[in-house]
């Protein structure tokens, strides 16, 4: 009876040891050499990196995840200013219509019920989008969804435009001149730093068009911000990982070459293979953020600027993401900027030279059997948030 009661005790402070060792995300200051190799390297604290880490863990793999930031959470990081959440590295509204996404999401945080419903400002004018008819009644003083289509058809009919050639006669020949020039020209001017006239027709093969009085911009399902920002959702992810911070991967993987069996990797694919084939194509953004002493400064989360000569595309207002009313308010100007090796890549640039180069490294990358490529970087690939979850969660079930 003893032995067994003693055969007992160890295996409750096993139990008790282990569920303790997996209550928070385990950010450690260095590796321990002497521990045993983990089966997942991953390169990356964001959205794909963390469901992929929460994933393998539920499996029973170990996971190391590094991050070069000195903070986890990737793009989609919240830091709590002023009682507000702020949104550092631009706006992330989570949107999708697909339910299995919506119930995994919400696992880890409470959603509220914030609709993205953003304003443009061009000169001394504000109009609603996406393009309804709300925009369409301040652009023509009209009420009718009939007049809206009759003044659209009828621009499109006049630019005689039957095969474009660039972005602009793609955008006049699905709305008109009027949308195209005070909406559309200015900001995306700004946004891929050429004329719109040197840009590819693909870019924008379909515009958002609505003939309802309808602000909501996104159609999908489900729509929300999660309660007390991003960055909580991303620590319940990996809370069973171990987290390496300010953690660069190329020096780290010459220190450390055997720390995992595979590597999962959710950085830029072509750095990956020093640039073998050239460098890909990005586009950047740089914020503003400043704390102002009001208690609200535009009424609204999210406002454009389509003018070209204002040099920022948007303004965010962070508390009203979260309904708050707080004595103060943080606000973020964005700014679109060219990548320069140094700056963060955020969108890939998929125009066709682009792409022939990525299919080059995607050539590489399908040979790898101990790296994995994954998330916008590692796929070269522009993912809404739901899509990254779903992708990584796919990846997840056909590896692990």
């Amino acid at each position: 009876m003893k032995k067994f009661f003693s055969i007992l005790c160890t295996l409750l402070f096993l139990a008790n040891f282990m569920l303790a060792g997996n209550a928070d995300a385990k950010i450690i200051n260095n590796l321990d050499s002497t521990k045993q190799k983990y089966d997942y390297l991953i390169v990356g604290s964001g959205l794909s990196g963390a469901v992929f880490a929460n994933e393998a863990a539920k499996k029973g793999k170990r996971c190391l995840v590094i991050d070069k930031r000195s903070h986890i959470a990737g793009n989609v990081y919240t830091e709590n200013i002023e009682g507000i959440n702020v949104h550092k590295y631009g706006a992330h509204i989570f949107h999708t219509s697909n339910k299995k996404v919506w119930d995994y999401i919400n696992q880890f945080a409470e959603f509220n019920n914030f609709v993205n419903s953003p304003i443009a400002v061009y000169k001394k004018e504000l109009y609603n989008l996406p393009f309804n008819m709300n925009t369409f009644s301040k652009m023509w003083n009209i009420k009718t969804p009939g007049e809206a289509k009759r003044i659209i058809e009828a621009q499109v009919k006049k630019s005689k435009i039957t095969s474009p050639k660039n972005l602009e006669e793609q955008a006049i020949s699905l709305v008109g001149r009027d949308i195209y020039q005070k909406l559309i020209k200015g900001y995306t001017e700004k946004q891929w730093g050429k004329d719109c006239k040197d840009l590819p027709a693909f870019i924008i093969r379909r515009l958002p068009v609505r003939f309802t009085y309808n602000n909501n911009y996104f159609n999908d399902k489900y729509q929300g911000i999660p309660v007390g920002g991003y960055t909580p959702i991303i620590e319940k992810m990996l809370e069973s990982s171990d987290v390496l911070l300010n953690t660069d991967y190329f020096d780290f993987i010459k220190k450390h070459p055997d720390v995992a069996e595979k590597i999962v990797y959710t950085g830029e694919i072509d750095r990956y293979y020093n640039y073998q084939y050239g460098k890909l194509g990005y586009r950047s953004l740089r914020f503003e953020t400043e704390i102002l002493d009001m208690e609200n400064y535009q009424g609204n989360a999210v406002v454009n600027y389509t003018e070209r000569s204002v040099p920022y595309t948007r303004i965010i207002e962070h508390k009203h993401f979260e309904f708050g009313n707080q004595p103060k308010t943080v606000v973020t100007k964005e700014y679109p900027a060219k990548y320069n090796g140094n700056n963060e890549p955020y969108y890939p640039i998929n125009n066709e030279e682009n792409m022939i180069l990525y299919q080059k490294y995607k050539a590489l990358a399908d040979k790898e059997t101990d790296v994995i490529f994954c998330g916008r970087l590692g796929e070269y690939k522009y993912f809404d948030m739901d899509k990254v979850i779903e992708s990584t969660l796919s990846l997840t079930e056909k590896i692990i």
